[in-house]
């Protein structure tokens, strides 16, 4: 973890982070997200460096117009990416309720679980940084600190949040198999955040469902992956030479399936025609592609990239939410968790500073958990942990 020269109480920013050159830069953040890792930022310039505004670290308490809390870094799984950045998106907008665009129409102004916050007149980033003793700045695009996500894979995020780069590790595999660390190395100098599940599904190419292959078994999944069935006519589809995806090692996604599907992190994937390292690609390969087959994350299937059930030992798992046993349900043996992970220090114990625990609270949320997790098609946390993960965060102030 990289320390900041100087050790203020609070440890609001304890870490590298990527710094804003100006106060327009910052608010020129709201509504996007960095998609780059941030050692790949280009340096300043001399001029730049000479005219940039100087930028410390604060507490909440410290804050003033010329010591503000530095941008909330987060690097890593593109499962994770499209909750994280959502919810970046609207802290960095900063917007009222009643703004319909971010809302709803103007009939509904809010998500559901916002009025229950107890403050549905406060702007989104305003009310949340707020419980963590933070000024709101009552002001659109411009919160208390501003938030940037990065898009990698999950290997990138666990070593980013290790080597001190970026705030939060996002993954969508453990950190246990992504760093090759024990569980006690773990619990040593790491938090492990849960926002949401993923049903991770396996998906074929449209020309595959149609022919009939709606449906597998996990052993012909694994076998399909192990190079030990390599046509769709040996699972009951069409006479063609399946083409197989995976993802790239390194990926959650990828080490999720193996521990998941072929029971080990290092379980052998002979079968595997071409590696992808985002959902995206994933997708656009299996579009693009007759004969396919992948595993990725569920908010990026389709009507080309389709969810197929898989059957486990006699329960058929489906990926209709109106079955009796779904991909959605909490036993399907691919479910998996998404993690944010924060690093334990000296400064900070508990693992989790002032801005990370504001931001993190969000989707922990009734209304986090429907607008950032359920509407990207993952499945939000029970009651109950939501509760645990709420008590991994330091007290409100």
């Amino acid at each position: 973890m990289a320390q900041d020269s100087k050790k203020l109480a609070g440890s609001v920013s304890r870490r590298q982070f990527l710094v804003a050159s100006s106060a327009a830069g910052v608010a020129g953040l709201a509504g996007c997200s960095g998609q780059s890792s941030p050692e790949t930022d280009a340096p300043a310039t001399e001029a730049e460096e000479t005219d940039a505004p100087e930028t410390t670290t604060s507490t909440p308490e410290e804050t003033s117009e010329s010591s503000a809390p530095q941008m909330l870094t987060a690097e890593g799984s593109s499962t994770v990416y499209p909750i994280a950045n959502k919810g970046s998106s609207y802290w960095n907008s900063n917007a009222p309720p009643s703004d319909g665009e971010y809302w709803g129409s103007s009939d509904e102004s809010t998500v559901p679980g916002w009025d229950e916050l107890g403050a549905p007149d406060m702007r989104l980033a305003d009310y949340f940084a707020s419980l963590y003793g933070f000024e709101p700045t009552e002001t659109q695009a411009n919160p208390a600190f501003a938030t940037s996500i990065g898009l990698s894979h999950s290997g990138t995020g666990c070593k980013s949040v290790r080597d001190g780069l970026v705030d939060i590790g996002n993954s969508s595999g453990p950190i246990t198999a992504e760093l090759g660390i024990s569980e006690e190395e773990r619990d040593a100098n790491y938090v492990d955040h849960v926002l949401g599940r993923d049903g991770q599904p396996v998906v074929v190419s449209k020309d595959v469902h149609d022919a009939g292959v709606t449906e597998l078994t996990g052993e012909e999944v694994r076998q399909i992956y192990q190079d030990e069935i390599t046509n769709w006519s040996e699972v009951g589809g069409h006479d063609q030479e399946i083409y197989v995806v995976g993802r790239a090692e390194g990926s959650g996604t990828d080490t999720s399936f193996r521990l998941n599907m072929l029971g080990s992190a290092d379980a052998s994937m002979g079968g595997v025609d071409t590696r992808k390292g985002q959902n995206q690609q994933v997708a656009t390969v299996v579009q693009q592609n007759d004969g396919a087959i992948a595993y990725m994350a569920l908010a990026f299937t389709g009507p080309e990239v389709i969810p197929v059930g898989i059957d486990f030992e006699g329960t058929l798992y489906a990926p209709d939410k109106s079955a009796e046993h779904t991909i959605f349900d909490s036993d399907y043996p691919l479910n998996r968790d998404l993690h944010q992970y924060t690093t334990i220090t000296e400064d900070t114990p508990s693992g989790t500073d002032m801005r990370e625990a504001a931001f993190m609270n969000m989707f922990l949320t009734t209304f986090g958990q429907k607008l950032f997790v359920e509407d990207n098609n993952y499945i939000p946390l029970p009651d109950k942990d939501l509760q645990s993960e709420k008590d991994k965060l330091p007290s409100q102030a």
